[in-house]
């Protein structure tokens, strides 16, 4: 987990098997250190190959976490038993309102986030927790 100071990272909390997550504190430097560790664990599982995208999609709703949310954001990674050839990546908040997509102009500087997403992954969708929502995406694992 080198390029990242480890105070950046409130707790390291699995990376065992086919799970690893993370929580970081709401500030900026948690898009950069939540794309660095996702890339490392995607190294350490031989999943490389979607380093890029998943960490322009965590870099998305990690920053659309901190626009809306006050608190820490959670990050996770899974390797579904029951999805075979699958990666999902959740990110969570404490904020309970799920995001909304919206139509942005050719001069706005943000708004594309969830086009993005959407059109990046396999689906995509967000569930509610005790405290906050979570959203989370698919991507398909190469062969």
């Amino acid at each position: 987990m080198g390029g990242f100071l480890v105070w950046e990272v409130i707790g390291l909390i699995d990376t065992d098997g086919y799970c690893a997550e993370w929580t970081f504190p709401a500030e900026a430097g948690a898009v950069r250190t939540a794309r660095s560790v996702v890339r490392g664990q995607l190294r350490d599982w031989d999943l490389e190959s979607l380093g890029d995208i998943t960490a322009l999609l965590v870099s998305e709703l990690v920053t659309n976490s901190l626009r809306h949310a006050t608190g820490p954001i959670g990050v996770r990674l899974v390797r579904p038993e029951d999805v075979p050839g699958a990666l999902r990546v959740e990110v969570s908040d404490p904020l309970p309102d799920p995001p909304r997509e919206r139509a942005a102009d050719t001069s706005d500087e943000s708004g594309r986030g969830l086009q993005l997403l959407a059109g990046s992954c396999r689906r995509w969708g967000t569930w509610p927790a005790d405290t906050g929502k979570t959203v989370w995406f698919e991507l398909t694992v190469p062969d």
